[in-house]
């Protein structure tokens, strides 16, 4: 099991900050062989259609480097301007071979771990000049691992070279007495195939290695559980912070909830344990919302602050219970208290006239009905 620098096991698959953080330093998962491959497959590709126009266009240069003129004999400077000529010739030759070897090899690593661009790599870094630390990576287990992996390769790219050469000899030798023009042509389609063959004895190296870069990428970015519990501290919030800001925000909507207690019609109280505070607006068609509710210390707050703003109290315990268990903040009650909610609102509604007009004084029967399934015992 890996360790970090202060002997933790790395038992933890990284998380998907770690991840993002070592993708952004340039970190991700490539793999050498699959590029290796991918380009000799893209060129034998290339070759194999653009090979014959330039075995054509490299006779013809071939054939007028070869065709002297007597004047040219003679001239001194000859020499070089063919040179000049035939080098200029063979560069605009191989430009599109060569564009589209540069377009494979930008594109082809991404084939593994995506496109990442970072300029944290180029940044100087005194750590790594160490030479300690410098000859500690050359004889680590990434650097044998890389060399048997190197040795293994050539070992089997030499092998199969070797069977194609022998297996292609006496044709090699038979091209002697080919014609020029079908002797290039029939070399040049030998070499492809045999390139190609080479390629996909690397296939399987890349096969091999595809999954082993993998495997170690996601090795290096494992963590200790000490990194994940302090990443977690870091994106949270220590459990100390998280503890008040929650307070800090029950304080703010306490604040709020008491601020609509004044607005309300009626507060149904327990007496003393529960308190929910109704305001019903006539205007809409809707059921009557909770605008507060709380119990103990909460409830008493209510009570206080509905008796200082002159909005009745009528105790009405079963019916405080249910409204407390069964409805939300800032939601219409139940339908099944519509019946029970509409007897209190009538009998405010009648205090206020008899406040204002005097009269016979209302009562209240605190034994409204409440379905079973909203019941709450205390």
């Amino acid at each position: 099991m890996a360790e970090n620098d202060n002997g933790q096991e790395r038992s933890e698959e990284a998380t998907g900050k770690r991840k993002q953080e070592a993708r952004e330093k340039g970190q991700i998962a490539r793999s050498k062989e699959l590029t290796t491959v991918i380009m000799l497959l893209v060129g034998c590709a290339g070759f194999l259609f653009l090979g014959k126009g330039m075995v054509t266009d490299l006779e013809v240069i071939l054939r007028d480097n070869l065709s002297l003129q007597r004047d040219a004999v003679f001239d001194t400077a000859a020499m070089m301007r063919m040179f000049a000529d035939s080098a200029t010739a063979g560069l605009e030759l191989m430009i599109p071979l060569l564009l589209l070897l540069v377009v494979v090899a930008i594109f082809a690593p991404m084939a593994l771990g995506g496109w990442s661009f970072s300029g944290k790599p180029l940044q100087p870094d005194l750590k790594k000049l160490d030479p300690i630390k410098g000859m500690g990576r050359i004889f680590s287990a990434k650097s044998l691992a890389e060399l048997l992996k190197a040795v293994a390769k050539l070992g089997l790219v030499g092998s199969v070279g070797y069977l194609l050469l022998i297996n292609k000899l006496d044709l090699f030798l038979g091209l002697g007495y080919e014609e020029v023009h079908e002797g290039i042509a029939h070399l040049g389609s030998e070499l492809i195939g045999m390139v190609f063959f080479l390629s996909a004895a690397l296939i399987v190296v890349a096969m091999l290695d595809v999954p082993f870069q993998l495997w170690d990428h996601a090795r290096k970015q494992r963590m200790t559980k000490q990194e994940v519990k302090d990443e977690h501290k870091e994106t949270e919030g220590s459990p100390e912070l998280r503890s008040k800001i929650r307070q800090t925000q029950q304080e703010i909507a306490q604040r709020r909830m008491m601020e609509e207690v004044p607005k309300a019609d009626v507060v149904i109280t327990n007496p003393t344990h529960y308190a929910v505070a109704l305001k019903y607006d006539q205007e809409k068609a809707g059921a009557p919302i909770v605008v507060a509710m709380g119990a103990d210390e909460v409830a008493g707050h209510i009570r206080r602050i509905a008796a200082a703003n002159d909005v009745p109290l009528v105790s009405a315990p079963p019916l405080a219970r249910a409204i407390y268990y069964n409805t939300e903040l800032n939601e219409e009650i139940p339908a099944g208290l519509y019946l029970a909610v509409a007897q209190v609102l009538a009998y405010v509604f009648q205090l206020r006239d008899y406040q204002l007009n005097g009269g016979v004084a209302p009562e209240f029967n605190p034994d409204v009905p409440i379905p079973d399934d909203l019941k709450r015992d205390e």
